[in-house]
């Protein structure tokens, strides 16, 4: 047997342990893949560019967190054999020769992983493909097609990722003694120790940070972030370091508790199992946070958007002319064509853009007001003015407020003299324009403007229906002309653009917030692992004294409990704390985005350890 195939027959000696590791590496090559499928796919950069752009971007980001992820899953794993590389030395490997067969396990280990998540990716492509279409509302077909850049891309990246991590973990035999390699896992360990300076400071930072976060407002939200994210992340860190073990070592010197039933055996080692595992729990909790803060304000915006959308534009087409407009006539007998079996009414308004002494008002009358009023449905707002009121109407965004006009008491117009009689919000007129509503007699009377317009409104209660001849007229009418002689505007075609947009940046996001999930669980998976033998040991001795299974499994729910839901629940905090920060910046309510992404993940999480639970106790029960 050669010195390659041994190496290749110790993998699947330890493919136990190995198992998880694979799979991981596996799901992260399948995830890149698919990200290349989309981004090399012909027909999606015909339809959108930006969504190839940012489908690359992402491929960077699961690359770099993969390097990351794979190093310290390695390191973790090849400390967990340091008694059986001890065994191996004593037999008289070299310690060259235990850093090769290491290599070369990493290097194939990293092959298949590569090989297979690759196979399944172009297996499963057209499924993936059909359902980008739904998530991305595309109305293209994305045909399939043979991947052959994606897959060289991939094949590449990964396997020199892997050869390059195989370098670092090799490293991390260097300079072991026989004797630690001997003794393993099983060398005796100090007892662990908490600073109650750093455990309080652990709080302090923690506090100071959520406070930051929960105070701001408004743009003091992204001054805050870099200063809140940094103390918020060695908060964490000493949470898990410090005070962790300080909270566990007080409740052990409490004997009520401690002694109470199958407690003795739980507390017993829990601060070693704290301790061993301070630094995965900080690094699941800090992915995880990421996770679920990056998918939650992906789904907010979204709903940001579509809100103020809605809000804001209450008719499902607009069509604004100005006088030398000579294609107005043409341009709305295209609209009502369009409109010809559809349900809808129909209100058309002047408006005139008036110097003041003070400022320029776009001017409408209060005939025609009212009429768009009561299209809408919202007759009891209408109004009734005399002669020298007028009504200032401004803009009232649903994301980040009101943004109210400078108000005066009085409008000046040449010889005309107006009061405005008070400021309020509307959404029947185009976005982002204050408007001045003044009797019919006055606006009849402004012979003196800028320029005049005539304003299209076309109100149906079920605009939805109407986004396809909305992308028709779009394309034929412009949406904007280039002298500024007209402007058009669907509701459902533009709400269709932006949910195809976010979509496609949300397809990006969930895939991130995957890659990051399942690479955190599987982390927790590999500690788990790790101390198996420890476990089984320790079980094994108990059981002798009379441990029974319901209390073994008890004892064992309690500990992977901890292990599985600690860092999450601290994630959950930080990500809710986030979410919140994002609804202070934009004066929007996200309750309901981030209870749907924090419950979901909560959820997973849940179905995650339920089948791990059950799996490690079988496990342990048949090896004792």
């Amino acid at each position: 047997m050669t010195f390659r195939q041994f190496a290749f027959n110790n993998v699947f000696r330890n493919k136990r342990t190995y198992a998880a590791y694979f799979l991981s590496s596996m799901f992260s090559v399948l995830v890149f893949f698919v990200y290349a499928i989309f981004a090399f796919h012909p027909a999606l950069k015909n339809i959108n560019a930006e969504v190839a752009i940012g489908l690359h971007f992402a491929e960077g980001i699961i690359y770099v967190f993969s390097f990351i992820f794979v190093l310290v899953s390695m390191s973790a794993f090849l400390k967990s054999r340091k008694k059986e590389f001890g065994l191996m030395v004593m037999h008289g490997m070299t310690n060259m020769q235990l850093r090769k067969m290491v290599f070369l396990e990493n290097v194939f280990i990293g092959f298949f992983a590569t090989v297979f998540g690759m196979l399944i990716g172009v297996v499963f492509s057209k499924m993936i493909l059909l359902a980008a279409e739904n998530v991305l509302n595309l109305d293209e077909v994305l045909p399939f097609y043979w991947p052959v850049s994606a897959i060289v891309l991939t094949f590449v990246a990964f396997l020199f990722l892997f050869i390059v991590i195989s370098f670092f973990t090799v490293s991390v035999l260097k300079g072991n003694k026989l004797v630690d390699l001997i003794k393993g896992s099983a060398a005796p360990k100090k007892e662990p120790k908490a600073s109650i300076a750093l455990s309080l400071l652990a709080i302090f930072l923690l506090g100071i940070g959520y406070a930051g976060a929960l105070i701001a407002r408004n743009l003091q939200v992204v001054i805050a972030m870099i200063p809140v994210t940094t103390v918020v992340i060695i908060g964490t860190y000493f949470l898990f370091t410090q005070l962790s073990v300080f909270l566990i070592n007080r409740l052990k010197k409490n004997k009520s508790f401690f002694l109470r039933k199958t407690n003795i055996v739980v507390m017993s080692d829990l601060a070693y199992r704290m301790k061993d595992n301070a630094r995965a729990f900080f690094f699941v909790a800090i992915v995880s946070t990421v996770a679920f803060s990056a998918i939650g304000a992906l789904v907010g915006f979204r709903t940001m958007m579509t809100a103020d959308l809605l809000k804001n534009n209450p008719f499902a087409f607009e069509y604004t002319s100005r006088e030398d407009n000579h294609l107005e006539t043409k341009h709305i007998q295209l609209i009502r064509d369009e409109l010809e079996n559809l349900r809808y009414k129909e209100v058309r308004t002047d408006i005139k853009r008036v110097l003041s002494t003070s400022d320029s008002y776009n001017v409408t009358s209060e005939s025609g007001y009212n009429h768009l009023l009561a299209m809408v449905g919202e007759e009891a707002e209408q109004v009734n003015l005399k002669e020298n009121e007028a009504i200032l109407l401004f803009y009232e965004s649903a994301i980040d407020g009101t943004s109210r006009p400078i108000q005066h008491e009085k409008i000046t117009f040449g010889n005309l003299v107006l009061e405005q009689e008070k400021a309020i919000p509307t959404n029947v007129f185009p976005a982002y324009r204050n408007f001045l509503v003044v009797s019919d007699e006055v606006f009849d009377q402004m012979k003196t403007y800028e320029w005049k317009q005539t304003y299209y409104a076309f109100y149906m209660k079920d605009w939805k229906q109407s986004a396809e001849a909305g992308k028709k007229l779009s394309s034929k009418i412009g949406e904007f002309d280039r002298e500024g002689k007209h402007e058009f505007f669907s509701l459902a075609y533009s709400w269709h653009e932006i949910n195809q947009a976010f979509g496609a940046v949300l397809f990006i996001g969930l895939f991130i917030g995957a890659v990051f999930f399942i690479s955190a669980g599987s982390f927790l998976y590999f500690r788990l692992y790790a101390d198996f033998e420890d476990e089984k040991r320790k079980f094994s001795a108990i059981r002798k004294l009379g441990l029974t299974d319901k209390e073994l499994s008890k004892i064992i729910t309690i500990q992977l409990s901890l292990l599985f839901f600690v860092p999450i629940i601290v994630a959950l905090i930080h990500g809710a704390v986030a979410l919140t920060a994002l609804e202070h910046m934009f004066n929007y309510s996200l309750v309901k985005e981030s209870t749907l992404v924090l419950s979901s993940f909560a959820g997973i999480q849940i179905i995650y350890f339920l089948f791990i639970r059950s799996n490690y106790i079988r496990k342990i029960r048949r090896s004792i």
